[in-house]
């Protein structure tokens, strides 16, 4: 099988690096994949190192004649099984380049991130009319396409993404190294956190939560892992400097970004995932597979990873005093702790591999080839 992927985002978060995942992920099945980006973008560079075969365009509005042209002709040549694209905006190229060289190739959209924008004006009519399957990734983005799009029920799927639960797991975790790196001692509890350092994914509730949990228990530290993507400097440093006036210096360790995330997990007693809005929260099915148990906000994409009272405590979403007490639950029980963990675990493998969820993709690929 011969499949486009398209991702033209000049950002480097959640969809691009899924995007690049969903490739990888595709060629281990022997599927022939090229990846459309921008040139020079962080996903052209990460395909590159990655070993996938990438093309690229200048197309990172909603009209360009010539690119349009130049694609097309790609496409004829090329006359791939399966199109399939991760940033809706793209399809503003892609459509239009299918209509142009006559293609009837099957174009699928993953719904990455949900719009405040109603899209149901002719133009964005005819775009979406086109598409064959769009996939969800989790439920409160499959109800934001029903209201913002015209894509009938039938078309939308839920596929939520996945991850490596094999790498992903306690047995692949050096949790100890990362302790002894940064001076953690055995009887202290970390709880961490990893995420941008972007507004909206709780931050602030996680420092003031601290506060009042460092006057508490002397044995604890917090860990943030993560940086600033391109233009949140300023809130990283919002951030670093109400650490600062928290009077929480001596507890807060900010590794900045890192690729040991299994071990940074494995170090972990309890994870907080405390966003106010999320589509989906790769982090957290990455704690929950690793085995650990976590507190996280009531909202959105969460619902359809974590369970409440099963594999994680939920808070009120941006309630920093409801958090502070979910954590203390679980500061002071590590019996509750085990057995969240331990079923979070189940959970992750049961729901978020990726090897089942690329199979079930395939699957979708498959079907599309035998329709009229």
């Amino acid at each position: 099988m011969k499949v486009l992927q398209s991702c033209l985002s000049l950002s480097w978060g959640g969809m691009e690096m899924y995007t690049v995942t969903t490739a990888l992920q595709l060629k281990k099945k022997n599927v022939e994949v090229t990846l459309l980006c921008y040139p020079g973008s962080k996903i052209h560079l990460e395909a590159k190192k990655k070993g996938i075969h990438a093309i690229t365009s200048g197309a990172n509005g909603y009209f360009h004649p010539v690119e349009i042209f130049k694609l097309s002709g790609y496409l004829k040549n090329e006359n791939f099984d399966v199109i399939h694209t991760h940033a809706s905006k793209d399809l503003w190229l892609l459509v239009p380049a299918l209509r142009l060289s006559r293609l009837k190739t099957p174009l699928f959209l993953t719904k990455h991130v949900g719009s405040f924008i109603k899209k149901k004006d002719l133009f964005h009519r005819s775009l979406y009319k086109r598409v064959n399957t769009a996939f969800a990734i989790s439920t409160v983005i499959k109800n934001n396409l029903l209201e913002t799009t015209t894509l009938p029920e039938e078309k939308i799927k839920i596929l939520h993404d996945g991850i490596d639960t094999r790498k992903f797991s306690p047995g692949n975790s050096n949790g100890e190294q990362i302790r002894k790196e940064f001076g953690i001692n055995k009887d202290e509890i970390l709880v961490g956190m990893i995420a941008r350092f972007t507004w909206g994914k709780g931050h602030e509730e996680f420092l003031q939560a601290a506060e009042v949990l460092k006057k508490k228990y002397g044995n604890i530290k917090f860990m943030i892992v993560g940086e600033a993507s391109r233009g949140e400097m300023e809130y990283e440093k919002k951030i670093k400097q109400l650490i600062i006036s928290l009077n929480l210096e001596d507890k807060i360790i900010l590794t900045g970004y890192r690729e040991d995330v299994v071990d940074l997990l494995g170090a972990m007693d309890i994870f907080v995932f405390p966003s106010h809005s999320e589509a989906f929260g790769i982090a957290l099915v990455e704690a929950m597979a690793v085995g650990v148990p976590s507190v996280c906000s009531d909202s959105n994409g969460i619902l359809d990873i974590a369970v409440d009272g099963e594999t994680s405590l939920f808070f009120k979403t941006k309630d920093a005093a409801d958090l502070e007490k979910k954590l203390e639950k679980l500061i002071i029980s590590g019996e509750l702790r085990k057995n969240l963990g331990t079923q979070a675990r189940e959970r992750a493998v049961e729901l978020f591999e990726i090897e089942k969820l690329t199979g079930k993709l395939l699957n979708f690929y498959q079907k599309s080839l035998f329709r009229e």
